[in-house]
């Protein structure tokens, strides 16, 4: 085992209990940061893996917008930041849970494992990569940006009429 092995399995272990934490805590926020270190993890993973611009697209997007947007709505829609006895379940509904979590996994594992095996990897894939994203995918890039933009401000919109409303009543 090497050592890119080694911070490879390492990256993944941390990335794959933060994920578990994300779904598993009662609290919305807690949710959010751990989906936080579940995506950087995800980036550290490409980074030992070579893909430097898909690590950078990753923590750009992912880190530094979607979850900001996720934090920001959360906060806005002055969401309860403890547990609630409404939101929770029976141990046998969690139970059914994992069972179909597992479940999915084993099959998405048994379709994906074969597929890999054949597949080798090639390096230099970067290159290829950051010219298709800045030829033929900027227009598409560029709209969608600016569709999050217009989301982001309807959502403040929408935020400053609810808040004044309620300061009428």
């Amino acid at each position: 085992m090497t050592g890119l092995d080694l911070a490879f399995a390492t990256t993944g272990l941390i990335t794959a209990a933060a994920a578990a934490l994300a779904v598993t805590t009662r609290h919305v926020v807690h949710s959010a940061l751990w989906l936080v270190v579940t995506l950087l993890g995800l980036a550290g993973c490409h980074l030992v893996l070579g893909a430097e611009l898909v690590a950078l697209v990753q923590v750009l997007v992912y880190v530094g917008a979607v979850v900001v947007l996720v934090i920001v709505a959360l906060m806005l829609t002055r969401a309860p930041i403890g547990p609630r006895a409404e939101h929770t379940t029976g141990p046998a509904h969690r139970v059914l849970a994992a069972c179909v979590g597992a479940g999915t996994g084993g099959l998405v594992a048994a379709v994906l494992l074969p597929t890999a095996a054949r597949t080798p990897l090639r390096p230099g894939g970067s290159e290829e990569l950051a010219r298709q994203i800045f030829s033929t995918w900027v227009w598409p890039f560029e709209l969608l940006s600016l569709l999050l933009l217009a989301a982001l401000v309807g959502a403040f919109a929408v935020a400053g009429l609810t808040t004044s409303q309620e300061g009428t009543r």
